[in-house]
This record gives structure tokens, C-alpha cells and sequence, in this order.
């Protein structure tokens, strides 16, 4: 048990003696008591104030963790050992949770092939692909969790109406997640304490979006004359850092400068990604996480697109020779070396152990741990880094231990400057390309790079998937192959 987990653990056994056995009497009190360290015996009620306003939330936290000590004692402490008073699972354990599925759409070009299909549609159709690779029925599905970041013009509740559309029960309880680029991914992460502390026990979770179809914003106030100011809403509720008053990619310009990452240094990764989503479409890499979409195409036969559409865009004669976006004098980011503008939603199953079993579903992963991380907003790009350094640290894994590791390409500074942070091994990084090659669907992204790892590494091995999001965040989540 490391250092911080051991002051945890002193620190919960002096709550639980004040917040519980000081209104008690006789043996309980001398159980409790005995069951503290003897370093916390003597602790007087101000320094125990004061550490459970410094601790409570760790040991919040720490309820949840996959070890289950604190978890475990809140609820030998309870009357009717029925429920745990911090984290209120009903359950003396928390579950391990799998995933038993993963399945995307091809990912579409910005106003192209995919672009009459609303973002709700494209998750109707991951969901019901996954469940179908599950080989479980839509009833078992209790609850729906779906990221989408430009909700403007869906109409109520998108992730409702995409498991509705997937033809799940009209019982079936569904939330809508945003967390900017992050949304997919923290619908995972959701979904598993959600499974983890046992409220639920087979869950739907991922993302979708059609930047395609966001709409322009206009003001309610009556317009000027000569005309109202329109606003794209892709842009300014998905791209623009509101802090700072700055485009995403302002951003990016700033930790390429800030970590020395070059222009020639993004192109060249950038290049590599798209030869990388280029040699994995081709030698099938994909094709047991995508799913066909059919779109319909008025007097024609429909049109079924099933592989990703934006790396066979490329042009590598001008690639070094595009001009910078976002800083015209040494400026380094391209539209060549960022993420673009795409279509596309992904869907993963997660369920217990006990669920797997039940209904004899042979999971694809087990989902070993996951965190959130925060700082400046204008340094989002860098926040994969301390969120993967927390994972690591929760699951008691390093960086030799991936097999794979995926890091969403939002800009190929992204990637270049959270690889020099921790000092990962560029061979295991996005080794399928990226999200600069592939697309970059904001709401799905983040289900996207977990569901592929699921299907990429091989039994037995360890991945990581990162992401950062707009505001200065990022999320990851480590899992292991079965």
C-alpha cells in the first residue's frame, strides 16, 4: 500500500471514529478503536477537521478505487451492511467491468459523404452494431450514456434519441455527456462507476457528432440594419478556447512554442499518421470495428460507405508547402498537420463480470482504471500527460507496460509534445494514425480510440487512450485484453 493510500486510510478510520463511534457506546467504540492505527489514535478532533477538509475528497476517491479497502470498510461500518454511506453503492465490492463491444461508423469528410446524416442517426447505428457484436438483446441494455459537444439544432436529449433510434426500450434511461473532445470518452468512464458500484449492470456508452450539419447562431436581438452577424457553431462551441478569446489552434501554437516542437517536426508526424491510417484501412486493421452506413441518395440506389474517408484526401506534394493558420509569421500548425472538420459515432458495451457470465458474452477488454486532469486553458493541449500520469498511478502501471498507446491527434503538436512530457516510446503511439489522418468527430473521438484499442492489442497486453478538451482538460483510461 503506497504512502498516500496509508494516510487515507488513518485518516478514514479517524472519521469513522468521530462521525460514528463517538455517539456509540461500549464494544463498538473499542472495535473502532482497535481497528485504527495507532499513529491516528491520539489525532485531536481540530487536526482530524482539518484532514478530512484537505482528504475528503481522495478518500471520496479513493471509495471507488478498483482496490475496494475503504470501500469495504465504510461498509462493514454500517448497521445493515446494505450500503456504503460515501459512494452509496449497494454492494460490499466494487465490480470489474469489461467491455464487451466496440463499433463506429466510418468517419466522413467534412460536408460529404456522411453529411445528410444527423449525429443522432450515426449513433443510432454504432449502438445497435454493438449491441449486435455483443450478442446481447436491447433489453438487457439498462442505461445509455453518449457524448455530443454541438448539440445546437438536435432537438432534445441526442443521446436519448440515438438509443431510442437504435430501437432500444423507451424504459431505457439515457444521458447526453459534453466534455468538449472528451465527451466519448468520459461517457466511458461514467458508465463505469455507474457498472462499478453495481447501480447498473450493462450499459451503452461512446460518442457521436456531424460537424456537417451544425447550424449558424443568430442573435434573438433585433438586427441592425443591413443584416444580423451569423455565427458558426461548430466553431464557437467547439473550437474556440472562451477563456482566452482564441482558436483551439492558437492553443496549439502556443505548446509547440512553449516544448520547441518545430513545423518540419509536425509535418513529419503528420505525414506518418496518414500513411499509418492508410497501410491499417488497407490491410484491414478496421474492418472489425467499423460498421456500414447506407445512405440514401434520392432516385439512386443508396450509397454504403464503409471505411474512413479523410486520409485518402491527402496531397503530400503540398503538405510542406501550405501556409500556417493560425500565427502567419514563424507559425507552425497547417490545416495539413491539425485534425479536420468530420462525421462519425462510435459505441462500446460495457458490462460487469457478473453480467458477462450471466449471459455468456466473451468480453474484449476489461477496463483496469481511468482519470480526469486540469490546468491552464490555453495549455489543453498538454493535459494528457498528468491525466495519464494519474491513471498510471491508480492502476500501478508504467509506460512499459502498453503495448499500445493512443493519444488523440487534435493537432500533431498534441501528441509530439505529450510523448516529450512523459518520455513514451513514439513506436507505440497511434500506431493505426490518428485523428490528423482520420478525423477528428469531437463528441466521438474519445470512444473512438478506446473502442480500437480494445480491438488492436492482443491478448493479455495493457493500452492506454488519452484526449484532451477544450478549457484545459484532458481524460484516460487504461484497459487489458482478454
Amino acid at each position: 500500500m503506497d504512502e498516500e493510500r496509508v494516510l487515507d486510510c488513518r485518516v478514514f478510520f479517524f472519521f469513522m471514529v468521530i462521525n460514528n463511534c463517538m455517539s456509540k457506546q461500549g464494544d463498538r467504540d473499542s472495535e473502532m478503536l482497535a481497528m485504527m492505527p495507532a499513529s491516528t489514535r491520539n489525532i485531536d478532533v481540530q487536526t482530524a477537521q482539518y484532514m478530512e477538509t484537505k482528504y475528503k475528497s481522495t478518500i471520496n476517491e479513493s471509495c471507488m478505487d478498483r482496490s475496494s479497502y475503504l470501500h469495504n470498510s465504510v461498509m462493514d461500518d454500517n448497521v445493515d451492511n446494505t450500503k456504503c454511506q460515501r459512494c452509496l453503492s449497494t454492494s460490499s465490492r466494487i465490480k470489474e467491468v469489461v467491455i464487451a463491444s466496440a463499433s463506429r461508423t466510418p468517419m466522413g469528410s467534412f460536408r460529404s459523404l456522411l453529411a445528410s446524416i444527423p449525429a443522432t442517426k450515426l449513433g443510432s447505428i454504432a449502438i445497435a452494431n454493438a449491441i449486435n457484436q455483443a450478442g446481447i438483446l436491447n433489453d438487457d441494455v439498462k442505461e445509455v450514456y453518449m457524448g455530443n459537444v454541438c448539440q445546437a439544432g438536435l432537438g432534445q436529449a441526442p443521446a436519448r434519441q440515438a438509443a431510442l433510434g437504435a430501437g432500444l426500450s423507451e424504459s431505457t434511461p439515457c444521458c447526453t455527456i459534453n466534455k468538449v473532445c472528451a465527451s466519448g470518452m468520459k461517457s466511458i468512464m461514467m458508465a463505469t462507476q455507474n457498472l462499478a458500484v453495481g447501480d447498473q449492470d450493462v450499459m451503452v456508452a461512446g460518442g457521436m457528432e456531424s460537424m456537417s450539419q451544425v447550424p449558424f447562431l443568430v442573435g434573438r436581438d433585433a438586427p441592425n440594419y443591413g443584416g444580423a452577424m451569423m455565427v458558426d457553431a461548430v466553431v464557437h462551441d467547439g473550437l474556440i478556447d472562451v477563456y482566452n478569446k482564441i482558436h483551439m489552434g492558437v492553443c496549439a501554437e502556443n505548446s509547440a512554442s512553449k516544448y520547441g516542437i518545430s513545423r518540419e517536426e509536425q509535418d513529419n508526424y503528420a505525414i506518418e499518421s496518414y500513411k499509418r491510417s492508410a497501410a491499417a484501412t488497407e490491410s484491414g486493421k478496421f474492418a472489425s470495428e467499423i460498421t456500414p452506413v447506407a445512405v440514401s441518395k434520392r432516385g439512386r440506389p443508396d450509397t454504403v460507405v464503409s471505411e474512413d474517408e479523410e486520409f485518402r484526401k491527402v496531397n503530400f506534394e503540398k503538405f510542406t508547402s501550405l501556409k500556417t493558420v493560425f500565427k502567419k509569421e514563424n507559425g507552425t500548425v497547417t490545416a495539413a498537420n491539425a485534425s479536420t472538420l468530420n462525421d462519425g459515432a462510435a459505441a462500446l458495451v460495457l458490462m460487469t463480470r457478473e453480467a458477462a457470465d450471466r449471459l455468456k458474452v466473451k468480453p474484449l477488454a476489461r477496463i483496469l482504471g481511468y482519470a480526469d486532469a486540469a490546468h491552464a486553458p490555453i495549455d489543453f493541449p498538454t493535459a494528457p500527460a498528468p491525466a495519464m500520469e494519474l491513471a498510471m498511478r491508480k492502476t500501478g502501471t508504467t509506460k512499459d507496460d502498453f503495448e499500445m498507446i493512443e493519444i488523440n491527434e487534435a493537432f500533431s503538436a498534441v501528441v509530439l509534445a505529450n510523448i516529450k512530457l512523459l518520455g513514451l516510446d513514439p513506436s507505440k503511439v497511434n500506431i493505426d494514425g490518428g485523428a490528423v489522418s482520420l478525423g477528428h468527430p469531437i463528441g466521438m473521438s474519445g470512444a473512438r480510440i478506446v473502442g480500437h484499442l480494445a480491438h488492436r492489442l492482443t491478448p493479455g497486453s495493457k493500452g492506454m487512450a488519452s484526449i484532451c478538451n477544450g478549457g484545459g482538460g484532458a481524460s484516460a483510461i487504461i484497459i487489458e485484453r482478454l
